[in-house]
């Protein structure tokens, strides 16, 4: 059941060099299905250097927000200029690439608005969606790294660093975010998990890249996440 209190779905969209996905990504996020919530997209362009920034200045909607970085700050450092700007009462994260399926959108706020839930997790790894296959590495270091943060938060979640986070205005409200690039998912999994918020996970597809096709995390970023697991789970 729909609960009342809850009339607007905030999208933010984190863009780095994304002129080839960005436009398609877009229409499919402007018709996404997410019951009878008020659409707000916020597009956050991350000092982007190839044509992103052109395909956003010739966008003309009233329901979408444009911000720029003056210069390239990381992925958290967009979604926290985001956060900053966002009316709605629930929040979701969507990458700027065709990775994740906008259509997905029902079925991820629907634990929140039948009030089981205050975070929603879009997981790669259960469910009966669709999948790419692509690098053995990549999915070992994605459940290394949702193991090691689970230790830490108590969780059993199959999917830490899932972009598919949705949560209510409150969690972020209440959690202070410091990490700029992708140590974001580890960072928000562990104060969020620390507040007590309830968390669910729903199965969802994914169409993988190749770093050909764009892909932009490395190994560095793997580490980093080590990191940061190690940091907000011992020392905050």
């Amino acid at each position: 059941m729909l609960e009342n209190k809850f009339s607007k779905i905030s999208i933010i969209i984190p863009v780095f060099n994304e002129e080839k996905t960005l436009l398609q990504l877009l229409e499919k996020v402007i018709h996404a299905p997410v019951a009878n919530l008020q659409k707000e997209i916020i597009i956050i362009n991350d000092f982007s250097t190839d044509n992103t920034k052109n395909i956003l200045d010739n966008i003309q909607d009233k329901n979408i927000k444009i911000l720029h970085h003056q210069k390239n700050q990381g992925k958290g450092a967009a979604l926290q200029t985001g956060f900053k700007v966002v009316t709605g009462d629930i929040i979701l994260i969507q990458d700027a690439d065709l990775e994740y399926n906008p259509n997905e959108y029902q079925n991820l706020i629907q634990p929140i608005l039948d009030g089981q839930a205050d975070i929603v997790y879009g997981s790669r790894f259960i469910g009966a969606q669709p999948h790419r296959v692509l690098y053995f590495w990549h999915y070992l270091g994605n459940k290394f790294l949702t193991l090691l943060s689970n230790m830490f938060s108590n969780l059993n979640l199959t999917d830490m660093e899932t972009c598919y986070k949705v949560f209510k205005k409150e969690v972020i409200e209440k959690i202070n975010i410091e990490e700029k690039h992708f140590g974001f998912e580890p960072e928000f999994t562990i104060k969020a998990a620390r507040q007590k918020f309830r968390f669910y996970e729903i199965g969802i597809a994914y169409a993988g890249r190749t770093y050909e096709e764009g892909k932009k995390i490395k190994a560095k970023d793997g580490w980093r996440a080590i990191w940061c697991i190690v940091k907000y789970g011992v020392f905050n």
